[in-house]
């Protein structure tokens, strides 16, 4: 399709533009002729800053990739009660291949690497001396997004051979033309995203700036590849992709307030401006633009259609301050600022994944594992251990992460069944039920798209 026309999203001035250090001189602007847009520097940085929009979608980094995540991995520690029925269809593993929110999830997801696919297609008009940050902050997008696709549509890296299961078709140049025959692509199998997956988070780490405003950084690319590493058991790489982030002492903890609140989750609205100390990559909220989807399912003070049953609460210590993020209705109240920031990756899970790794496998890289776990408790208000086993690592790493979308992907990195840690026996980790459908109407327009097993 000669001089096709395509749509590029742009945060408004409030959200990005004038809040962020790294300003960009872009006028924002919608369905511009492909042969007269990205013509210089400033166009692809704008589109660069809608593929940001874009990626803060409600399925997607604003939350909803995360909260069904949950909701398909749970099995006795959450309750749903919201009227939504394609999330009452996940919660219940019974999902139809036009379920909605999987359905927005795919699409938002390829839109972002559309965007970005563009950004990388004409990175040549981009000035020099920004040439690298634009093009890792692309890569950083795609390989997270990619990431985060192959592991809910596909089968998990430890189940049966990645190079032989289907994953997520991957579309590595801009689409041209809707349609079109160079889009009627297959699935690629899950070792071939992984493989590009973490090609393209090496190359931003490398191309990416130590600090960046709130746009994606090195320590941020470094943070997914320790994340992308541990989900197919790449322990070495994984703990020294978290030390890496650690190290760099661009980021440290939250502290607990005089009313025992974990400063990373506080509702007011001074804390949610920009990113916390702790916020190694974050998705912004503000007053105009942006949406919280943990807020909006999670919080008493959004729908409220998601709240926390009593086998949740066994897990935790007294006087673990961590109790105080589920307040007195059995709420999760750690998004309950409308207007609060997404957190996709903070510094907690960096010393849980380097104290996991550093345990199976018997070094101390960067610090033994019982001081990253005290590091951990201290900040709980627990007592600290003397010793540390790997299942005091796994139970840490549970509740810190709670309800921040770790639940389905631990599942199946460990290899067990659903309610795990809390005692429950429900499906197993390779359960087809825990894999999300390739939707339907996507298989329609590309009969080159195989289906999952059980749909």
């Amino acid at each position: 399709m000669k001089n096709r026309i395509f749509n590029i999203i742009f945060l408004s001035a409030a959200l990005i533009l004038s809040s962020c250090s790294k300003e960009l001189d872009t006028t924002p602007f919608s369905n511009i002729d492909q042969n007269n847009a990205l013509k210089t520097s400033s166009d692809v940085e704008g589109l660069l800053v809608g593929a940001y929009a874009d990626l803060g979608a409600a399925d997607l980094y604003g939350g909803g990739a995360f909260v069904t995540a949950d909701l398909l991995g749970d099995e006795n520690e959450i309750f749903w009660s919201g009227t939504f029925q394609g999330m009452t269809q996940i919660k219940n593993k019974t999902i139809p291949v036009d379920n909605g929110f999987v359905q927005n999830t795919w699409t938002n997801a390829y839109k972002v690497i559309n965007d970005v696919n563009n950004v990388l297609g004409s990175i040549a008009v981009v000035t020099a001396a920004k040439q690298d940050r634009v093009e890792g902050e692309a890569k950083f997008i795609r390989g997270s997004v990619y990431f985060d696709l192959v592991r809910l549509f596909g089968k998990a890296w430890n189940d049966g051979t990645p190079s032989a299961n289907d994953g997520v078709p991957l579309k590595l140049t801009p689409t041209v033309e809707l349609n079109g025959a160079a889009d009627q692509i297959p699935r690629d199998k899950v070792a071939t995203v992984y493989d590009q997956v973490i090609k393209d988070l090496t190359e931003a780490e490398t191309k990416l700036p130590a600090s960046n405003g709130f746009f994606a950084t090195k320590y941020s690319a470094a943070a997914m590849l320790a994340r992308v590493y541990l989900q197919k058991g790449d322990y070495a790489k994984a703990r020294d992709a978290a030390d890496r982030v650690i190290k760099s002492g661009k980021f440290k903890l939250t502290q607990a307030n005089a009313d025992g609140i974990i400063e990373e989750f506080l509702y007011t609205r001074a804390k949610s401006e920009d990113n916390t100390s702790e916020d190694v990559f974050a998705i912004q909220v503000r007053t105009t633009s942006g949406t919280n989807t943990f807020q909006t399912f999670y919080s008493e003070l959004g729908r409220g259609d998601i709240s926390i049953n009593g086998p949740h609460y066994d897990l935790y210590e007294p006087n673990d301050l961590r109790l105080n993020l589920i307040n007195g209705d059995g709420y999760c109240a750690k998004f309950d600022n409308v207007y609060g920031n997404v957190h996709i990756i903070r510094l907690a899970e960096m010393y849980l994944i380097r104290a996991e790794t550093n345990k199976r496998l018997s070094t101390s890289v960067g610090v033994a594992p019982l001081v990253d776990i005290n590091i951990i408790r201290n900040r709980a208000g627990l007592d600290l251990l003397s010793a540390v086993t790997l299942a005091d690592i796994l139970k840490e790493r549970k509740i810190e992460l709670s309800f921040e979308g770790f639940e389905l992907h631990d599942i199946k990195r460990l290899g067990v069944s659903t309610g795990y840690f809390t005692g429950g026996d429900g499906l197993p980790y390779n359960s087809p039920k825990l894999i999300f459908p390739i939707p339907k109407r996507d298989r329609i327009v590309n009969p080159s798209l195989t289906q999952n097993e059980g749909y």
